[in-house]
């Protein structure tokens, strides 16, 4: 048996649109919600700042419990010279690149074989490049005001990275070619750079330490090859406000804390008084 209830059309009319609008506010709501979600900060404090990593995703477990974490405050008393450790070879090439604004941070990344380093005989092939302001690593528990890490990854997908710090002082040579684009790329936006040398990328030295780490970020990955250069270079404060500005808002200052790393031994490589100049 079927009962017929009798409704006027206009009460039909509003119900239905009062559904519509209501699911449309919950589809909206949740979509908000997602867009928002930044997985993780570098304030402590909000629930996934650097001390929480470890706990907000299964996959980055180590940024917790790891023995091997990044960065970490160069100590001059745990320092060994090691000359034979040898210069540093890069090998690298113009090649079609991008600017990303990552959100957390800005970075250039290289879309062809842009050339390579070589380290202990293995190359490492040049990836990208991102700033992190004020510096990660700490020398003697003094932090500079900029640092970037250039990105290199071997053929079985080993990181070997390359630090450069920076202080307050002249512009940075290759933050003046990219400073236009640094402040109009949109938020996780990319644009196109054309051909962009490497070589652009002033170290100053051959002076350099190394020790193996991890990747400063989630997931946090240990046994990478860490290379920080020696000297210091120069940076203007227009250039890091430029960099500041353009990230997520928190992401202003994004630089992990120093890491327990009393295990972690730190080679030095200085050429020999009589091999070249520094």
């Amino acid at each position: 048996m079927m009962i017929f209830f009798q409704t006027n059309p206009t009460t039909i009319f509003v119900l239905l649109l009062s559904l519509i609008l209501s699911s449309h506010h919950f589809s909206t709501a949740l979509e908000s919600e997602v867009d928002d979600e930044i997985p993780y900060t570098y304030t402590e404090g909000s629930g996934k700042g650097p001390k929480k990593w470890g706990q907000i995703d299964p996959h980055w477990k180590v940024c917790g419990n790891g023995k091997m974490q990044s960065p970490i405050d160069i100590l001059d008393k745990r320092v060994q010279v090691f000359p034979t450790l040898g210069k540093l070879k890069r090998d690298y090439k113009p090649a079609p690149a991008v600017v990303m604004n990552r959100g957390h941070d800005i970075a250039v990344k290289w879309k062809q074989d842009a050339g390579k380093i070589n380290i202990n005989g293995t190359n490492y092939k040049l990836q990208q490049c991102h700033w992190h302001s004020p510096s990660e690593h700490t020398f003697n528990g003094s932090r500079y005001d900029l640092e970037l890490h250039v990105v290199h990854k071997s053929s079985s997908g080993k990181f070997a990275v390359v630090g450069i710090v920076y202080k307050y002082g002249h512009p940075d040579p290759f933050l003046s070619k990219l400073f236009h684009h640094i402040k109009s790329v949109g938020r996780e936006e990319e644009r196109e750079l054309g051909i962009i040398n490497p070589g652009v990328i002033k170290f100053g030295s051959r002076k350099y330490y190394r020790y193996i780490g991890s990747l400063t970020v989630p997931p946090c990955t240990e046994g990478v090859i860490w290379t920080i250069v020696k000297k210091v270079r120069t940076v203007s404060r227009e250039q890091v406000h430029a960099l500041r500005e353009a990230v997520h808002d928190g992401f202003e200052e994004n630089a992990r804390p120093t890491q327990q790393s009393g295990g972690i031994g730190v080679e030095f490589y200085t050429p020999r008084e009589n091999g070249g100049s520094t």
